[in-house]
């Protein structure tokens, strides 16, 4: 059972769809392409388990500072 504040897949493809549609840096929107296809066929966790220790607490250091809005950066500043 999904949580309501989780999104549906064509929920979710849409939003990526529209914030991709809204980078015009286009090293940044090859840095995307790169990730999603170096990702299309792996498995769940290989990347979390490929990390070091160091390079996880990063992610989740920055993933604990960015339930504080007040680290978020507005999508329209990041993406010029």
């Amino acid at each position: 059972m999904k949580n309501s504040n989780e999104m549906t897949t064509i929920e979710l493809k849409s939003r990526i769809h529209k914030t991709v549609d809204a980078i015009h840096n286009d090293q940044l929107l090859q840095t995307i392409y790169d990730f999603l296809k170096s990702n299309e066929n792996s498995q769940t966790g290989e990347l979390w388990k490929s990390l070091s220790e160091e390079q996880k607490n990063e992610v989740l250091l920055a993933f604990d500072e960015s339930e504080n809005e007040d680290n978020l950066i507005d999508g329209d500043e990041l993406f010029k």
